[in-house]
């Protein structure tokens, strides 16, 4: 009588080291989590350290501008905000042209701050909002992971997720761009969507949508989300794998999440409208004809339920074809087929180089090289791999998600270089469940290799089971005494037969896991070559986020054998325009400055970086194709009265507008014909020696970048080119240098007045004509200057 006792004492002290191992888990992955997200908001603080608190690039210049709007008018004059002081002279209207989620983001975390008594500034904010959500992005990438494949895969795909190269480029402190939140957006969508898969839950789902909407207002890459989860979601009908569960997770996204959409203002009625989103109502369709089919069977006979199914799917295909029809219809409509540029552009690589040269010229938006992928991801290229078989050991709804989303990931990465930060989360998914699933094996082999571990592994799971199933025998016998007979029988046909399955399968899975087991130094060495390739990882990141990405575009460093120099010029220029120019005039620059000279120097400007009006942007660079006097005319016409070009010539500045120039006339050439490329180029080279063309020495932009260069060295020697400049004495008839930056990276040249222009020529007419010629000359009509 001495054995049930001991064995019904034996299983609670088991379920209580059971819980308490699982309390001791829980506890050490909050801890865990918590220094890994200490550690990617820590690891992009190196541009604020080496550097400053500063903004950087130029798109964020803008959203700080923005931001600062939005705190001090408030968030309906925000909505209602015309900005005068951009694309002069049309302006733009900046609530409904913005995606408000960043700016939104920030302002509410300044105001929560300063409700606090914090007094943190408007910029402050700014430039540790990324930091910030990359920690949020990591804890995001845990709870998806986990979903997945369990608690350990998370928490090393949130620790790679937290250092990876790749999202590290996007989201350094200073870098206020709007992947700083949409990522962590983007993960977050597609965790509700899982853990709705997994639960079925309504509220899941909900919340699903809700995070969906946070990701329309965050960013534009929101279309991934909607033609992904589509998808997945006709992957797993044409698979066999629908259930109620699935519907309960697309519906209400694709009813609630398009509802919400289209509150944003510059989605609108493209939430419907736009052929990115018809694939979702397409699939949203099959959804609910094939609800409805397996439906129909669970109420019907088999003989009802073939006649019900014809007549559904007879229907449902009728449907189709009428959505289709109209979709089709929509599309043709549309000179580019319902598509924006961006998404021909990944659909076909070619169709921006082809058809519109201002995407094309976006140096984010080219083809990455394979050594960026080792730069930007490092060793998860060659885990991905491995995760993804690991992902089919079993495949369920979720895993089949993530081999679905690296696969997508992998050909968006491969057409557009921007598109690595969308990689990124997928690699560091698939990597942490290869590291985990690596580990897992190889530790268990080294369990079952050492000597004394392997036979009380055994022993111990054989007296567990052995002690659970007698310990709930005997809680049925005696606590069951007072049963019928025929309970009884049953119950103990039960527990025989429950003995007979318990005891095998633990035998089974001891065994299985000694057959599954690796020899003891096998597994030693790859435990300890993982940990190398994890410590080599962790070197790279450190770097990456140091050297190569910690420093901001508006300041420029560079290293040589008499110490590091310090490249101020940007902030130097746009302190002048600032400070010596008066608050109306209009600055005439090549678009990527725009942001910045209206932020940084609170001047109009002609162009910037959003890019919206072709056209405009044509305009300026048909005024660089021009030959001077042809240029004048074109920007006297807008009113522009300074001109800003970058030159790196001087200091090796590879990113100037001279290396932009052939973009800026095939941008102006698609609007105007009169300028053509080959007229730049000789024999099909670009140069700007002396054997270049004479249209591209005589063109605004090579005067304006080339002025004054041979005074330097007496050569005229550009370092970014390493060649000597083809024209090298010359004068500026229609404008005049103004201000140069100390190292020649910014030159700024005023407009002269027309009446020093034509003096000579307004003298000579006075003597040779009469009073009569004054009406005539007042009555001539202005000639369009570029037509």
């Amino acid at each position: 009588m001495t054995a049930p006792e001991t064995s019904i004492t034996t299983v609670p002290r088991l379920y209580t080291n059971k819980t308490l191992r699982n309390a001791f888990g829980g506890v050490l992955s909050f801890f865990i989590l918590l220094l890994i997200g200490v550690l990617a908001f820590s690891i992009r603080l190196f541009s604020v350290i080496k550097y400053e608190s500063v903004i950087h690039e130029f798109d964020p210049y803008f959203n700080y501008r923005v931001t600062q709007f939005l705190t001090k008018k408030g968030i309906y004059e925000f909505w209602n905000w015309f900005d005068d002081r951009t694309w002069y002279p049309l302006g733009r209207v900046i609530g409904g042209t913005v995606y408000p989620g960043l700016t939104l983001t920030a302002g509410t975390l300044w105001w929560l701050l300063n409700s606090l008594n914090i007094p943190l500034s408007v910029e402050t904010v700014c430039v540790f909002t990324a930091p910030i959500f990359s920690a949020f992005a990591s804890w995001a990438t845990y709870l998806l992971t986990k979903e997945v494949k369990g608690a350990g895969a998370g928490l090393t795909a949130a620790a790679l997720l937290a250092m990876v190269p790749s999202y590290i480029s996007r989201s350094v402190a200073g870098s206020y761009d709007n992947e700083a939140v949409a990522i962590f957006a983007l993960i977050f969508t597609f965790y509700l969507y899982i853990k709705t898969l997994n639960t079925g839950s309504l509220f899941y789902a909900t919340l699903n949508s809700i995070a969906y909407f946070y990701m329309v207002c965050s960013w534009g890459g929101y279309t991934f989300i909607i033609n992904l989860i589509p998808m997945h979601v006709l992957l797993c009908i044409v698979t066999g794998r629908y259930s109620s569960r699935l519907y309960i997770v697309y519906a209400p996204l694709v009813v609630l999440g398009t509802l919400l959409a289209a509150l944003v203002p510059v989605v609108g009625f493209n939430a419907v409208m736009t052929s990115e989103h018809f694939a979702s109502f397409l699939v949203f369709i099959i959804v609910h004809v094939v609800a409805f089919v397996y439906y129909i069977k669970g109420i019907l006979s088999p003989k009802m339920f073939k006649v019900a199914v014809t007549l559904v799917v007879s229907v449902g295909l009728a449907v189709c074809c009428a959505v289709i029809a109209v979709l089709i219809a929509l599309v043709a409509s549309s000179p580019t087929k319902g598509w924006s540029g961006r998404s021909l552009s990944l659909l076909d690589p070619t169709y921006a180089s082809k058809y519109i040269p201002i995407i094309a010229s976006v140096s984010e938006h080219q083809p990455p090289t394979w050594p960026s992928y080792f730069m930007d991801i490092n060793v998860l290229a060659f885990l991905v791999p491995a995760g993804i078989i690991a992902c089919f050991l079993p495949l369920s709804d979720a895993s089949s998600f993530v081999v679905l989303y690296i696969a997508t990931s992998v050909y968006f990465s491969g057409v557009m270089v921007r598109l690595m930060l969308v990689l990124a989360p997928a690699a560091c998914i698939t990597s942490g469940i290869a590291l985990s699933q690596a580990f897992d094996v190889f530790t268990r082999s080294i369990k079952f290799q050492l000597p004394g571990l392997s036979s009380n592994a055994e022993v111990h799971a054989g007296e567990t089971s052995s002690a659970t199933a007698e310990a709930q025998n005997d809680a049925v016998n005696t606590g069951k005494s007072e049963e019928t007979l025929k309970d009884r029988s049953s119950r103990k046909s039960k527990k025989k037969e429950r003995e007979h399955v318990e005891k095998p399968s633990t035998k089974a899975k001891v065994e299985k896991k000694r057959l599954l087991a690796l020899p003891l130094e096998a597994s030693v060495i790859s435990l300890l070559l993982l940990v190398l390739l994890g410590a080599f990882y962790v070197v790279h990141c450190v770097w990456a986020a140091a050297e190569a990405y910690s420093a901001p575009s508006i300041v420029l460093t560079s290293h040589s054998h008499d110490g590091l120099h310090v490249f101020d010029d940007f902030r130097e220029a746009y302190a002048w325009l600032r400070h010596n120019t008066d608050v109306d005039d209009k600055v005439a620059s090549w678009w990527d400055y725009g942001y910045q000279t209206t932020a940084m120097a609170n001047r109009t400007v002609i162009v910037d970086n959003n890019t919206w009006n072709n056209t405009h942007i044509a305009t300026v660079g048909t005024a660089m194709s021009s030959p001077e006097k042809a240029a004048w005319e074109i920007f006297h016409s807008l009113d522009v009265k300074y001109v800003l070009v970058v030159f790196g010539g001087l200091v090796g500045y590879p990113s100037d507008d001279i290396n932009k120039f052939l973009w800026m006339v095939r941008i102006g050439g698609g609007v105007f014909p009169h300028i053509k490329e080959p007229d730049y180029l000789r024999d099909g080279q670009y140069r700007i020696d002396s054997q270049a063309t004479p249209t591209m020495l005589n063109c605004l932009m090579y005067k304006l970048s080339y002025y004054r260069f041979v005074e330097t060295d007496g050569k005229g020697f550009d370092r970014v080119r390493q060649t000597e400049i083809g024209k090298k004495y010359f004068k500026l008839t229609h404008f005049e240098e103004v201000f140069t930056t100390h190292h020649w990276m910014v030159r700024i040249y005023k407009l002269k007045p027309s009446k020093n222009r034509i003096r000579g020529k307004t003298k000579k007419s006075k003597s040779k004509t009469s009073s009569t010629s004054s009406p005539k000359r007042n009555g001539r009509k202005k000639k369009n200057p570029w037509h």
